[in-house]
């Protein structure tokens, strides 16, 4: 990992370097008739984005909620900014164009948007972000089945309105209520045993459907802050001092902290960017009350796992 940055640097290199050369009679303005003003070039349209999820993308029981919510559009009018108001923001202050959008219901599975919700959402999209039940089915805690169908169905409507759609699963983080607690499906595991088994759910989901274009890895981001010690693996013992705790009250959906980091790994997934660009004053962090070091501790773990995720 120590050559973490000179990877980011080197592709972004590369990228240059294969760039076809532009001529001088390329480059220079086409001929204006005399009197005519020049017109000016046409401005691209933002890159459409969906989430499709529950209160993981709404940022349940935390200041993220309800934060800029009139930077995005909800399809429910519900008011819920979350992870996709921290996308967007990181968005602009990259320097990207983006039109946010989230369809979220709490509590529910990818099937429910589908069988309940899909005249929302059924039109063109640039990219689409798709959310699972946190333990992917409330009956059979980490059972795929379920997961699996309704990544087909609502691939195949996406695909449908068109066929160029870039579709990424979210594969969210280990929950401590699931953990620490008998009768937890996780309970007496390593706590990123969770993350791990939600993962390998949405790579067999992926590995199912070439509509699906890859992994959003949150969960593995989760669990690197708590290996690296950036976050306390344990709510219930205490938070060890220096260290975020990445739950909510509940310990089950996530703080501040942990919704900033899925937002910092949803931005690297989908637009390439080095996270740790945002710098330590980045604006969203600032504003929900994570300090400067906090925010530079959170967008190294993003970075490290992305690059670690690409190979």
């Amino acid at each position: 990992m120590q050559y973490g940055h000179g990877i980011w640097l080197l592709i972004g290199a590369a990228a240059l370097a294969v760039a076809p050369a532009v001529s001088a009679k390329e480059s220079a303005p086409a001929p204006t008739a005399a009197g005519a003003t020049p017109s000016t070039p046409a401005k691209a349209a933002p890159k459409t984005i969906l989430f499709i999820g529950n209160s993981f993308t709404q940022g349940a029981h935390s200041a993220a909620r309800n934060w800029r919510a009139g930077s995005v559009t909800d399809l429910n009018n519900a008011g819920y900014g979350g992870v996709p108001a921290l996308f967007k923001l990181f968005t602009q202050q990259a320097g990207l164009a983006y039109d946010v959008s989230l369809e979220t219901q709490g509590g529910k599975s990818l099937g429910f948007h589908y069988d309940e919700r899909r005249q929302l959402f059924d039109r063109p999209w640039d990219i689409v972000v798709l959310q699972e039940f946190s333990t992917l089915d409330r009956d059979k805690p980490g059972d795929p089945g379920q997961y699996m169908r309704n990544v087909d169905r609502l691939a195949a409507l996406f695909k449908a309105r068109n066929p160029a759609v870039d579709i990424r699963l979210a594969a969210t983080w280990t929950r401590a209520d699931q953990t620490y607690k008998s009768g937890g499906h996780w309970y007496g595991k390593p706590v990123t045993a969770m993350a791990d088994d939600l993962r390998a759910a949405a790579d067999r989901a992926r590995a199912a459907n070439p509509s699906v274009a890859g992994i959003v890895p949150v969960g593995q981001a989760w669990n690197r802050a708590m290996t690296t010690g950036v976050a306390d693996p344990d709510p219930y013992d205490g938070i060890g001092y220096g260290q975020l705790d990445l739950w909510a009250y509940d310990h089950y959906h996530a703080s501040v902290a942990g919704y900033y980091l899925s937002a910092l790994v949803t931005f690297g997934a989908i637009t390439g960017i080095d996270p740790t660009t945002l710098g330590a004053k980045e604006k969203g962090a600032d504003e929900l009350g994570l300090s400067d070091a906090q925010a530079a501790a959170l967008q190294a773990v993003a970075r490290d796992v992305l690059l670690a995720d690409r190979g």
